[in-house]
């Protein structure tokens, strides 16, 4: 299993729940790896190492997925089962992508919740993103979504720029606060990775802007509960980070022992009981917003 970059405490709570599906399974042995500074040439490495190894299933959420495709495929040729996860790969270089929601809810998610931070649907501002890498398929497939969301539905709202921050959260910081510098008029910002949101909330705070720029977009309630409890956030989009790893693992045991075919429509995933599969991917279900009200019940 190869998260996009380990000690991110959002793959670390998927890693938490991947574990406890391999022990409940009893017949899988995790091997959680991956790269520490968000590389996709070292995932494409260690893919190839594992393929060596003749692992039974490679799991990975792709930092770039042309990066690590051609890795993918020689896995798929040496008969090894292919999953991502998190993020998808290239369609022909894996056998099921275990997505966490649908693009559109997701990207809708966090447009819907920033316009009702900012006020309602009839509020003008300027709005910025702040993403992880500009290669991560999974953001700009939300950030399209976003866009066209915003088109249809929102005219008030114009996206004044897209920024990467590399899943650094100390680059993101500084990319806020550029963005604050260039756009004195900012109303909101989306960050749309687990490292980007908080560093980019921190820009707000620190500028002395609480209240005055809305921050919204996807992290663990773990890493914002500060800045809403603070006032700085309202609103955090997210899923059920450790139930996204603990789906993978069943999904992958499952294509590995048979049980999963292409052409299935559900899949019976344990304690989460039954989850659709649209055509090659495996949905773990629908979004969860954090608040003040309820952000104390939940803990990763």
């Amino acid at each position: 299993m190869i998260p996009k970059k380990k000690g991110l405490p959002y793959f670390t709570s998927c890693a938490e729940g991947a574990e406890e599906a391999a022990m409940e399974l009893g017949n899988v042995e995790l091997i959680y790896d991956g790269p520490t500074d968000g590389s996709p040439e070292k995932q494409a490495s260690m893919i190839e190492q594992y393929t060596l190894k003749g692992v039974d299933v490679i799991a990975v959420s792709p930092n770039d997925p042309n990066v690590v495709a051609p890795a993918l495929r020689k896995a798929r040729a040496r008969g090894i089962h292919v999953l991502s996860w998190d993020a998808d790969a290239i369609q022909d270089s894996r056998d099921f992508f275990v997505n966490q929601a649908t693009a559109e809810a997701i990207a809708h998610g966090m447009v819907d919740t920033m316009v009702k931070d900012l006020g309602g649907p009839k509020t003008k501002a300027d709005v910025a993103i702040v993403t992880a890498y500009l290669t991560a398929a999974n953001q700009n497939v939300w950030i399209e979504h976003m866009k066209t969301h915003i088109d249809q539905q929102y005219p008030h709202l114009n996206l004044v720029a897209i920024k990467p921050s590399d899943e650094d959260q100390k680059l993101a910081f500084k990319v806020t606060q550029d963005l604050m510098k260039a756009y004195p008029d900012i109303k909101g910002f989306f960050g749309i990775s687990s490292v980007s949101f908080p560093g980019a909330a921190e820009a707000v705070k620190q500028a002395g802007k609480t209240g005055q720029v809305m921050v919204t977009g996807l992290a663990t309630p773990n890493s914002m509960r500060s800045y809403v409890e603070g006032g700085t956030v309202k609103s955090v989009v997210l899923w059920n980070t450790a139930e996204l790893g603990y789906l993978t693992i069943k999904v992958g045991e499952a294509l590995a022992t048979g049980k999963l075919k292409q052409g299935d429509t559900s899949f019976d995933a344990g304690k989460l009981g039954k989850k659709k599969i649209a055509g090659d991917q495996v949905l773990l279900g629908d979004i969860l917003v954090f608040t003040k009200d309820n952000i104390h019940q939940y803990d990763f």
